[in-house]
């Protein structure tokens, strides 16, 4: 195979990496970058386990070429905490809103889909201060959860938007 040498921006830093040039954004966040937050999952496109940010729009990164990315900002999980991803030697990171109120309504249960989740919801909270229950819904649509029911990862996103 041949590998190809790639510059991406992830969670606000430069990051050079050589990869097979059929690997996925996926694929390289996970095996090359060591970014594991971001899940595999159907690797179809059909689950959401696996979004990501790229400039703030929510990408499935199993079904994205890191070679398209170009020098777009591409943002984990990891890179939602302020100061997480940083580098810089006891520098602690705060956790994001979405983060602290999964964590209080209980919509985390297995944490398979909340990576996926939390970012999906971060790119509606960053466009929509104030979604209603009906986008919540549509904007999620995309992120399957099978032990929540949904309801706790609503009121999560609710609870997060009422505290900006």
């Amino acid at each position: 195979m041949t590998k190809q040498l790639l510059t991406l921006r992830v969670n606000g830093e430069p990051r050079t990496i050589a990869a097979d040039s059929h690997h996925t954004l996926l694929e390289v966040l996970r095996e090359e970058l060591g970014l594991t937050g971001t899940k595999h999952g159907c690797e179809l496109g059909e689950c959401g386990a696996c979004t990501v940010l790229v400039d703030g729009v929510p990408v499935l990164a199993c079904l994205t070429l890191p070679a398209l990315v170009g020098d777009a900002d591409v943002t984990t999980v990891e890179g939602l905490a302020n100061g997480a991803g940083a580098g810089a030697p006891g520098r602690e990171a705060t956790l994001h809103p979405l983060q602290i109120a999964f964590a209080e309504e209980g919509a985390a249960q297995c944490g398979y889909c909340t990576p996926g989740m939390l970012m999906t919801a971060k790119a509606l909270l960053d466009t929509t201060a104030r979604p209603t229950r009906a986008q919540i819904a549509s904007a999620i649509s995309g992120n399957l959860c099978r032990c929540t029911g949904y309801t706790a990862i609503y009121e999560a996103i609710e609870k997060a938007a009422s505290r900006a």
